[in-house]
């Protein structure tokens, strides 16, 4: 995030990320997804005012399924990437909120 920050920095533009929660920031591994969250949350109390946002892989059923006939998938999982599910995913949002109130002040 820090070295995204100084690269918009430096090219003149606004200096604030969104940081996408899976991905390489998870190691490919939908569930880190929730460690990436409370990394991001640590530097969101801290005061760091870059951060504009989060992109997370999320879903109603965690993981992910390969297509199939439609009365053999599983309703609210996803067919792409893995993807936490609806559990973590609120969990996800309430620390995000309250460490983005503590920035707030």
């Amino acid at each position: 995030m820090h070295y995204a920050s100084r690269l918009l920095e430096q090219a003149g533009v606004c200096n604030r990320v969104m940081i996408d929660m899976s991905h390489a920031n998870s190691s490919r591994d939908y569930r880190k997804q929730n460690q990436v969250c409370t990394n991001i949350c640590d530097q969101l109390r801290e005061g760091e005012d870059r951060i504009l946002g989060v992109m997370i892989e999320s879903n109603l059923i965690e993981g992910s399924q390969k297509i199939k006939p439609l009365d053999k998938m599983t309703y609210g999982q996803s067919v792409t990437d893995a993807c936490i599910g609806w559990g973590d995913t609120v969990k996800c949002l309430t620390s995000l909120a309250e460490a983005s109130a503590i920035r707030m002040g």
